[in-house]
């Protein structure tokens, strides 16, 4: 461990070192299934709704209803994305995600539940991850379920709008879904294409604000967290449903939870042990308590 996790954990027994003691005993008994969240991604440069970095930028998501409703919005979300698309390509795993992954390669881990969408649990070498909300990395038609790659795209767009990026100064920051602040005026130029297929709107292949995660994901989720000998939730505040389901099922399971957060959590009265610290190195401190 580095000096500075040393010193956040060395507390003779009280706090925060017995804590991740306690959080190592629930890990060391295997069957442990990880709920994953953005905060486990802000280490990689990829910002949060919720956390401190989306709370800086004062973020309104995309809402299913917003780009379905609108050619203006989709126009606006393509551009932008088309932007930001650079910036999540560009992510590399965190300790945190190399922790997770390690875990797994340690035979600790049952399966790993993800709220992210930037594809970074199985670019550290992560197995088992079902992701709740879809993957940035893919491009759904709404007209005949047609699933692309993301990357086949992107070439689509560049060879439908030559020379925009060189002309659009993206002065605005990177969104937690990808896309890049942009003004009305830098987006009208931007041309969209449309499914190679059939011609219908595409759209990314995830879970937009306003839109339902798919029942037989969901019903997956529940199956896997109840058959867990423990839930450990890693970087999400568990505001929304979609995360904190899983955190009730398994309490009301007897699933012990343990959760590290920057932050306060919705889950916390489920929890058997939290922990407010900084997640790449707590996981990393995590496994150094494990090899004791």
């Amino acid at each position: 461990m580095t000096r500075v996790v040393e010193e956040l954990f060395a507390d003779g027994g009280t706090g925060a070192g017995a804590r991740l003691r306690l959080l190592a005993d629930l890990v060391a008994d295997g069957d442990v299934v990880v709920l994953s969240g953005a905060g486990l991604s802000t280490e990689s440069g990829i910002p949060d709704y919720r956390g401190e970095t989306g709370r800086r930028r004062r973020a309104e998501p995309m809402t299913y209803q917003t780009f379905t409703g609108s050619v203006e919005a989709r126009r606006r979300y393509w551009a932008r994305s088309h932007l930001g698309w650079r910036h999540i390509t560009a992510a590399r795993p965190n300790a945190g995600h190399r922790a997770v992954a390690e875990l797994g390669r340690r035979g600790l881990l049952s399966g790993i539940i993800t709220q992210n969408v930037d594809g970074l649990h199985q670019a550290a070498g992560g197995d088992g991850v079902i992701e709740l909300h879809g993957a940035l990395a893919r491009v759904v038609c709404l007209a005949c379920g047609d699933r692309t790659p993301r990357a086949r795209l992107d070439e689509r767009l560049r060879a439908a709008n030559p020379g925009w990026e060189e002309r659009v100064a993206a002065t605005g920051e990177v969104n937690p879904d990808g896309d890049v602040v942009l003004g009305d005026a830098e987006t009208a130029a931007f041309r969209v294409v449309d499914c190679e297929r059939c011609g219908g709107t595409l759209k990314p292949d995830v879970i937009f604000f306003g839109e339902n995660v798919p029942p037989a994901r969901v019903r997956e989720c529940y199956a896997l967290t109840e058959g867990a000998g423990a839930l450990l939730v890693l970087g999400s505040s568990l505001t929304v449903l979609s995360g904190y389901r899983f955190v009730r099922h398994a309490a009301e399971h007897g699933v012990p939870v343990g959760i590290v957060n920057r932050g306060a959590t919705r889950g916390d009265g489920h929890a058997m042990v939290t922990l407010d610290a900084p997640l790449g190195a707590t996981l990393q401190a995590l496994l150094a308590e494990l090899d004791r």
